[in-house]
């Protein structure tokens, strides 16, 4: 009766608590209900479900792909209730060297900047940089308002002043106060899987489909972490916040291309590389179960498959680190409007 009670609680109908009940026995549980609790247990379920849909050849049916979707908003719903997602920090100590920031001054604009060093009684930060109309002619004694998302953990803000200007590391940066007042302003709000996989990335044509897999290539980029809301790729050049872009790869054998508008552009001087965070588009139940498959590892191996695309091969994903890419300035991908950004 509990394993019922909990089923209807989540959501599931009486033909998947059925089904989800048959797949718990078949994994041999004698508590069906762990599986609600149990990370392992659930994954263990959602795959033998995904191979079973794979073999009855229903695995595109809408009514198999829902039951699927409400297996992963669990499975997820697990994942960011434990520890990790309970782990903050409570003052401007505890932030690690490089991390990014974004910085508001009020009347002039957004900065870009990174911390550089982060020891004693003060922060040291790289000098901040805002677009060609937003500069700062004196930075010390400035109030400054900071923003950061911490990775695995949520987004933080404090406010904080300007102590002096000083070369750090070799590099032009400011000495900033600590704060011991950060506000958390926003939790995770889905599990991300680390990726290196190769990728093309694309303007949006807003005249079609978003998700549409495209059959000719696009710049070359490398995708570095992908979820169910979001992913994040690098490619050469510098880019702008703002860009409604999509990005295609293949996962599984199978051609997956998402769209979605960059949040975060971060360039790295040092490799003249850009690192696009981006927030995605709505996303179609298949290709949302597909990623979330990747994220918490239940895929079920595909064979061999004819791609619309050419995948690159080791060699390729190796000379997309190694070599530079081409500029984003190449294919218009700066030509955006000025309020796109922030």
């Amino acid at each position: 009766m509990q394993f019922f009670n909990k089923c209807r609680e989540i959501g599931f109908n009486a033909k998947e608590t059925e089904a989800l009940r048959r797949l718990a026995l078949q994994r041999g549980l004698g508590d069906p209900i762990s599986i609600f609790s149990s990370q392992e247990q659930l994954d263990t379920c959602i795959r033998l479900l995904v191979q079973e849909m794979k073999a009855s050849g229903k695995g595109d049916e809408r009514e198999a792909q829902d039951f699927l979707s409400k297996l992963y908003d669990h499975r997820q719903k697990i994942e960011l209730a434990g520890p990790m997602d309970k782990i903050g920090i409570s003052n401007s100590n505890q932030i690690k060297n490089g991390q990014v920031f974004k910085i508001l001054v009020v009347g002039t604009g957004f900065f870009k900047s990174q911390l550089v060093r982060n020891a004693g009684g003060y922060m040291t930060i790289s000098r901040p940089v805002g677009s060609e109309n937003v500069s700062v002619k004196e930075w010390r004694g400035s109030k400054i308002s900071i923003y950061f998302w911490r990775e695995n953990d949520a987004g933080y803000t404090f406010d904080t002043e300007v102590k002096d200007e000083v070369y750090s590391l070799g590099i032009l940066s400011l000495k900033i106060a600590h704060s011991f007042s950060l506000t958390r302003v926003q939790k995770r709000k889905s599990v991300r899987a680390k990726m290196a996989v190769p990728a093309f990335l694309y303007l949006v044509d807003e005249a079609e489909p978003f998700h549409k897999v495209e059959g000719s290539p696009g710049l070359k980029c490398m995708l570095e972490d992908l979820s169910d809301t979001g992913f994040a790729v690098t490619v050469g050049g510098k880019a702008a916040d703002g860009l409604h872009v999509k990005v295609q790869f293949e996962l599984n054998q199978v051609a997956v291309c998402i769209s979605g508008t960059v949040r975060s552009a971060v360039f790295r001087e040092e490799t003249n590389r850009s690192i696009l965070h981006a927030e995605a588009d709505p996303l179609p139940t298949e290709v949302r179960n597909l990623i979330l498959g990747r994220v918490f590892s239940t895929l079920d191996e595909s064979d061999d498959a004819d791609l619309p695309f050419q995948v690159l091969d080791d060699a390729a994903v190796a000379a997309v680190y190694q070599n530079a890419i081409s500029d984003f300035a190449e294919v218009d991908f700066l030509a955006v409007d000025e309020k796109a950004g922030d």
